[in-house]
C-alpha cells in the first residue's frame, strides 16, 4: 500500500457515514457498523488510519492490534474515550472536531430545560394516556430565572446567548475566564459554589477530566440552591449518579434533564455484562439509570445534543479535512502523539 493510499479503516459507520465519506474519501476505506470493543480484530487490525465515534473504546490493548495505525481521527469533539497516553507511547496522532455543534447542543439544552419548566415531558405522557387535566402541570417563566453555566466554551457561550434571549441572568464558572465575552455578553463569572448556590437552572459543559470526574457529588449538591434544575448534555461522569438521585429525592433538585448519563455505554452492553467478571458493579450502574428513567421529573435523552443534520455533516466534513491534511503533511485537530 502506497503512503498516498493508507488503509483507512471507519468504525460506527451508518449509511450516512459511508455514503459522505466514500465519496470524498478514495483509496482503501474500509466501514464496520459496530464500535471497536465489539468488532473482530481482523476488521481493523491493518489499519493506518482509524476513525471512531464515541462509543469505541480505544484501549491499549486495541492500539496494540493495529501494529501500523498512524492517526486516530476521532468524529467528536471529546477524545476521554481513546487512550491518549497510549497513543503518545506509539507515536499515534490522534484529531478531533473542535466546533460541530456549539449551537446544536445549545438548542438541545434549552429543550431539556423547557420540557422540565413547562413540564412538557410530564403533559406529553398524560395527554397520550387520554388525561388532559392540568393538575401538576404549572411550570414556571424561564425569563428573569439565573442559569448558572459550567464550563464556558464554544458551548457553554452559545447557551449563554440563547439564555439571553429568553431575559435570563447568567452567571458561569470557568477555570480560564475571558472578561471581555463576559463584558459583551452581559454575563458574570463566579466561583463554583456561588453558582450552585444562586443558579436557578445549572447546566454543564464542562469537558470529562480526572479534575471534573463527580463534579456534582455529595458535596457539591449540598451547595446547590433548594429546587433548581440540572442540566447535562457534556458526559455522563460528571455527575455522580448516586448524589443525583439522593438530590432529587430529598428535593434539592427539582428536576434533571440528562443528555448523557454516567455509565451510558453499558446500557447497549447487559447481554455481554452478565459475563463479565466486573457485572456486579456494572449492573448496578444500568440498574441506577433505569431508576432515573421511570421518574416524572426526570428527562432523559439518548446522547442525542450532537445530533442534528448540519452538526453531522460538520462532523463528517471536519473529519475529512482531518484525514486528508495529515496525508498531505499538514495536520491539524491534533491533540495527541506525532504531528507528522
Amino acid at each position: 500500500m502506497t503512503e498516498e493510499q493508507p488503509r483507512i479503516v471507519v468504525l460506527e459507520a451508518n449509511e450516512e457515514t459511508r455514503t459522505y465519506l466514500q465519496e470524498r474519501m478514495p483509496g482503501d476505506v474500509r466501514f464496520v457498523a459496530l464500535p471497536i470493543q465489539d468488532s473482530p480484530p481482523e476488521a481493523y487490525a491493518d489499519a493506518e488510519f482509524l476513525s471512531v465515534f464515541v462509543h469505541s473504546l480505544v484501549t491499549r490493548e486495541a492500539l496494540d492490534r493495529m501494529p501500523d495505525l498512524r492517526l486516530i481521527a476521532t468524529r467528536s469533539t471529546g477524545y476521554d474515550h481513546i487512550d491518549l497516553a497510549a497513543c503518545a507511547e506509539r507515536g499515534i496522532a490522534v484529531c478531533y472536531v473542535p466546533r460541530y455543534g456549539e449551537n446544536t447542543v445549545a438548542e438541545h439544552t434549552f429543550g431539556l430545560i423547557l420540557s422540565l419548566s413547562r413540564k412538557i415531558h410530564k403533559a406529553y405522557q398524560r395527554t397520550v394516556a387520554g388525561d388532559f387535566s392540568l393538575e401538576g402541570l404549572e411550570g414556571f417563566d424561564i425569563k428573569g430565572n439565573t442559569l448558572g453555566v459550567v464550563g464556558a466554551g464554544s458551548i457553554g457561550l452559545h447557551v449563554v446567548r440563547i439564555a439571553k434571549g429568553f431575559g435570563m441572568n447568567v452567571i458561569a464558572y470557568d477555570v480560564q475566564p475571558n472578561t471581555l465575552i463576559a463584558e459583551v455578553l452581559d454575563f458574570e463569572y463566579v466561583p463554583l459554589e456561588y453558582l450552585l448556590g444562586h443558579a436557578d437552572i445549572i447546566t454543564l459543559h464542562a469537558p470529562y477530566l480526572p479534575a471534573t470526574h463527580h463534579l456534582i457529588n455529595d458535596d457539591t449538591i449540598k451547595l446547590i440552591k433548594r429546587g433548581a434544575l440540572l442540566i447535562n448534555t457534556a458526559r455522563g461522569g460528571l455527575v455522580d449518579t448516586d448524589a443525583l438521585i439522593t438530590a432529587l429525592d430529598e428535593g434539592i433538585l427539582a428536576g434533571a434533564g440528562l443528555d448523557v448519563v454516567e455509565g451510558e455505554e453499558l446500557i447497549e452492553e447487559e447481554e455481554r455484562l452478565l459475563r463479565s467478571p466486573e457485572a456486579g458493579d456494572k449492573l448496578r450502574m444500568i440498574i441506577r439509570q433505569h431508576i432515573l428513567l421511570r421518574r416524572p421529573d426526570v428527562v432523559i435523552t439518548p446522547h442525542m445534543a450532537f445530533y442534528s443534520r448540519e452538526a453531522e455533516e460538520r462532523i463528517l466534513e471536519t473529519t475529512v479535512e482531518n484525514i486528508n491534511a495529515y496525508r498531505e503533511g499538514r495536520p491539524r485537530n491534533v491533540v495527541s502523539g506525532k504531528t507528522a
